[in-house]
């Protein structure tokens, strides 16, 4: 058989494996909380491995390795920002928030938490919340579905717009069927997968060369210094910080919130903890390892975004393979896809979830039975799905640059309250609310809209996350600390939090 029938027969199995997974979850999301929480019975690599999958996206096999392979080693800073905020998310955020979210009137969405933990019965925050998610989820959902139909269109040689149809359509038929378990049970496959093939081709390809001796032979030296841009110039603190500052995005980052909502009991978190850190940690040294070999492996790309792609079928595929497996070159192929799906069926979950539980139900109907919401969730899906089908159309959408939008968007809306929400009681509903539309507003005013022919993005070359997060948390504390101080009904439920709820509490042991 040709290498290109070895590839499908891979994307076949693997495809049908994933749909498996969805068909099988079906009839046990019957009720919002299963559909969107998995009725909090997360053990804990699966907790760990869903929550860091959908975390990574197709952005750790091609937007971080292309980044490095077209600018050099000066790139890495963000991977080190997105280590140090895994842990610190894990660490910081974990526990309090699934714990928060339990006495909180058992929310099962962010903005459901927002409501409930600052007694919210104008809506205001649910919605406003809802809305943000929507908004910056399309963009994100854009990017795996951009990636997708990169990986599709470069292996097969079809049309991008073809290539784009095929791999929505797979992600959508098991988030459809499934929901949050489906979603989650397949991140544990797709993490593993990912794990496997970042770390196998590029040591293959790196043998090939003759080790990191051959490798600093060819590319230039400029390319090998984390301090350079990779154009001969010493890379600015400016473009450090903005790097470093990705970190701050985990702690408003929902489809990862939610993950820690769902775990099974406190005594689990840890384990999770220990899990997803060493899995971020290995997974970002070889990314940035990817795209260094690739330099001198497969030189002269014209998109570096295809570099891991490129590595995968020079390694096991062809007449010059180092080792001539080309069916293990479709499943490492479908590491990448796996990288693309964890991400997007749960920013499709999540937006589906904010746009049925906190906006549908909220607003529109409210007397109807949990069947009745779960299918328009499943609409909801369907929706998204199409819109940002759409964005993705764009041939000249870069997934670094979407996922680096949707990233500063939900970092800045949502990062420094979920902060203060968790560990400062004397933040109140009208702080809460500056929060977001604060944080959401200047990531929006920074990007998009141009003052005198420029943004200021543009202007100053600081990743709107630094400020957006910056400004949200002031006006978070500022605006809370003006007006009335939360009510004693709100200061109880926040000191319950400070320690482990009692077992009987602690519903997901039950």
């Amino acid at each position: 058989m040709g290498d290109s029938v070895w590839i499908i027969v891979a994307f076949l199995i693997y495809a049908a494996i994933m749909i498996f997974i969805g068909a099988f979850f079906f009839k046990r999301s019957s009720d919002l909380s299963n559909y969107f929480l998995g009725g909090r019975k997360l053990n804990s690599w699966v907790a760990a491995m869903s929550a860091q999958a959908s975390d990574m996206s197709g952005w750790l096999l091609m937007g971080l390795p292309g980044a490095v392979y077209a600018f050099g080693t000066g790139q890495l800073w963000i991977a080190v920002g997105l280590a140090i905020g895994t842990a610190l998310n894990w660490v910081l955020v974990a526990k309090r928030l699934r714990r928060y979210t339990i006495v909180a009137k058992n929310s099962i969405t962010i903005p459901e938490y927002l409501e409930n933990r600052f007694h919210d019965t104008s809506r205001i925050l649910r919605v406003a919340a809802a809305c943000f998610i929507t908004l910056f989820f399309a963009i994100y959902t854009a990017s795996g579905f951009v990636a997708g139909g990169t990986l599709f269109s470069q292996l097969f040689g079809i049309d991008y717009n073809v290539a784009l149809l095929i791999g929505v359509l797979v992600i959508l038929i098991y988030t459809f069927l499934g929901g949050f378990s489906a979603v989650c049970w397949t991140d544990l496959i797709q993490g593993l997968l990912m794990l496997a093939a970042i770390i196998a081709v590029p040591l293959l390809a790196l043998a090939a060369l003759g080790g990191m001796d051959a490798v600093t032979a060819i590319v230039p030296s400029d390319m090998l210094d984390p301090l350079n841009d990779g154009s001969g110039n010493t890379i600015t603190a400016v473009s450090i910080i903005s790097q470093l500052a990705w970190g701050l995005g985990y702690f408003g980052m929902p489809h990862i919130l939610i993950r820690f909502m769902a775990i099974k009991s406190e005594s689990r978190v840890k384990r999770s903890a220990a899990i997803a850190i060493v899995w971020v940690v290995f997974t970002l040294i070889f990314a940035i390892i990817v795209g260094v070999v690739g330099q001198a492996f497969t030189p002269g790309l014209e998109n570096p975004e295809t570099v891991f792609i490129q590595m995968i079928q020079s390694v096991f595929m062809g007449e010059n393979a180092v080792a001539y497996l080309p069916l293990l070159a479709g499943f490492f192929l479908c590491g990448i896809l796996a990288a693309i799906m964890s991400t997007a069926d749960s920013q499709l979950l999540v937006t589906a979830s904010s746009i049925t539980s906190d906006i549908y139900k909220t607003t529109a109907k409210r007397d109807a039975t949990d069947k009745h919401y779960v299918w328009v969730s499943r609409i909801a899906v369907v929706a998204v799905a199409v819109i940002a089908f759409v964005i993705a159309l764009d041939h000249n959408s870069n997934v670094m640059s979407l996922v680096s939008n949707a990233w500063a968007g939900f970092g800045s809306a949502f990062g420094a309250l979920i902060l203060l929400s968790l560990y400062w009681k004397r933040i109140n509903r009208a702080g809460a609310a500056a929060a977001i539309i604060a944080g959401g507003l200047t990531v929006i005013v920074w990007d998009y809209i141009p003052f005198a022919g420029t943004t200021i993005g543009d202007a100053t070359e600081l990743y709107s996350l630094a400020p957006g997060f910056a400004i949200s948390l002031v006006f978070g504390i500022v605006v809370s600390l003006m007006t009335k101080p939360p009510s004693e009904e709100m200061m109880h439920e926040f000191e319950r939090t400070q320690q482990p709820l009692p077992e009987a509490e602690d519903v997901q042991e039950a």
